[in-house]
């Protein structure tokens, strides 16, 4: 038989996941000089894209145009899109070794981490993925439901996807009307009673975690003024003594929020307040289990012997009253089936994004992670090109040395037969351009970049119905 990777014998990679890393995987698989490889893709859901599509929020569009390198990826010939096909329920790791001698799990970190203090179970109390999803048209959170009669709302966190929560609160309905948000979000939305919201950062300006353009985006809304206290954006001496090695956008960063201090309340209808160095320490509820206030403790910051930044609390407490609470305090991946995990980090056990045997720490011939669910929720998009550049690099060190599966159908019809067999309602690339395309279609008409079918038998019908 001819090497692997040839014409004759190409080398058969599946990918398990369509967001960005998936893509990025893809990509420099095929660019891979003197190799020929064949990328079968799955996704559980029709729509590729992942957090790009359901994580990047409604009013960030130019984000999003990183879509169009993930189309040419797509566009190539040895590319190949299984959608609506779900791995542990449709088909299984094992089934996966039969056909290909290589798996990448580019899956993602899909659940939050929990609020451990009391009164996190009260209602009125939501993972903020939670609320993302929803408000972004993810076909599993279409029938949530959250209370936006409440007045006051809180985000815990302080990161890019808190920052993202409470804006999308803080929005007019005008704002929020030219973004593709979920139709039936931007209904609620219209409806809301929320006139207050609190993002409560644990430490000071210089440790936050979101980045330059988010902080700056806040000051510019149209319906909501922005305040921080002047007591929480001084900076303590261990937050000097770092800012004279931090770079010109954390610089900048502190300068924006330091410049907040000074802002006076006009006629805007909502009020944003930027709370740093608190801790939530107690969710208060009524008699009928919703909240109705939240207990704070004041926070001072101090250094370990590695040099970390930690946060501790004091004995200065004050309450604030909230009905609605969104916890934005980290995010974990979720296990697959037959494959090594590690559940106190929630990623995929592994080195460098070769998955190991937990027992012998030796590689899972063949198996291999990148993205999330590799390293953990850490960076921006654009951070898991290089990831999943070090996976792949590690993949083809494998291939030359012959370490690789050996799969009993290393054929693309078999794999095609099984899962049409497995799954008669996947999705191919072509069927999820059919609903890219009506979607683009549906917001032109609205003045919209598009309207989101959000449910997955509404993407079936114009995938096979056109």
């Amino acid at each position: 038989m001819s090497p692997i990777g040839t014409e004759s014998n190409p080398l058969r990679v599946a990918i398990v996941g369509a967001g960005p890393t998936g893509f990025y995987a893809a990509e420099h698989l095929f660019r891979q000089k003197d190799l020929v490889v064949e990328v079968d893709m799955f996704e559980r859901l029709p729509t590729p894209y992942g957090l790009v599509r359901y994580g990047v929020a409604p009013d960030h569009e130019k984000i999003k145009s990183v879509t169009k390198q993930y189309d040419k990826t797509a566009a190539n010939p040895r590319f190949r899109f299984f959608g609506n096909v779900n791995l542990g329920q449709d088909i299984s790791v094992a089934d996966l070794c039969r056909f290909y001698h290589q798996i990448v799990y580019t899956t993602g970190a899909q659940t939050d981490r929990k609020l451990t203090i009391p009164g996190a179970d009260l209602t009125g109390s939501h993972p903020a993925t939670e609320f993302v999803a929803w408000y972004n048209g993810h076909p599993d959170y279409v029938d949530y439901q959250f209370d936006l009669t409440q007045e006051r709302a809180a985000v815990i966190g302080i990161g890019n996807v808190a920052m993202d929560v409470a804006r999308i609160l803080c929005r007019t309905p005008e704002e929020l009307a030219s973004t593709d948000i979920a139709d039936y979000a931007l209904e609620a939305l219209r409806h809301s009673n929320v006139k207050v919201v609190y993002i409560l950062g644990r430490r000071g300006p210089a440790q936050a975690a979101f980045t330059t353009p988010e902080i700056k985006e806040l000051g510019e809304m149209a319906g909501a003024d922005i305040f921080v206290l002047a007591d929480e954006a001084e900076l303590d001496a261990i937050s000097q003594e770092e800012m004279k090695t931090a770079d010109r956008a954390t610089q900048r960063k502190v300068e924006i929020i330091q410049s907040y201090v000074h802002n006076q309340r006009t006629e805007k209808p909502k009020q944003l307040y930027l709370r740093f160095l608190v801790s939530p320490v107690e969710l208060i509820g009524n008699e009928a289990g919703q909240i109705v206030a939240m207990r704070l403790v004041r926070n001072e910051l101090y250094q370990t012997e590695s040099g970390a930044v930690r946060s501790r609390y004091t004995d200065q407490y004050e309450e604030i009253p909230v009905g609605l609470v969104f916890r934005s305090i980290g995010y974990k991946g979720v296990p697959i089936e037959g494959v090594p995990f590690n559940d106190s980090w929630g990623v995929i056990v592994n080195e460098a994004g070769r998955v190991l045997d937990p027992t012998t720490k030796e590689p899972v011939v063949g198996q291999y992670t990148a993205g999330w669910i590799k390293r953990g929720p850490s960076g921006i998009i654009g951070t898991n090109k290089p990831d999943a550049v070090e996976t792949v690099t590690c993949m083809m060190a494998d291939l030359a040395e012959g370490k690789v599966n050996q799969p009993a159908q290393p054929d693309k019809a078999a794999v095609t037969a099984f899962v049409d067999e497995c799954q008669p309602k996947r999705f191919t690339y072509e069927d999820w351009l059919k609903v890219k395309a009506a979607e683009i279609a549906l917001g032109e008409a609205q003045g919209r970049p598009r309207v989101k079918f959000t449910s997955v038998d509404e993407m079936l019908a114009v995938a096979h119905d056109s």
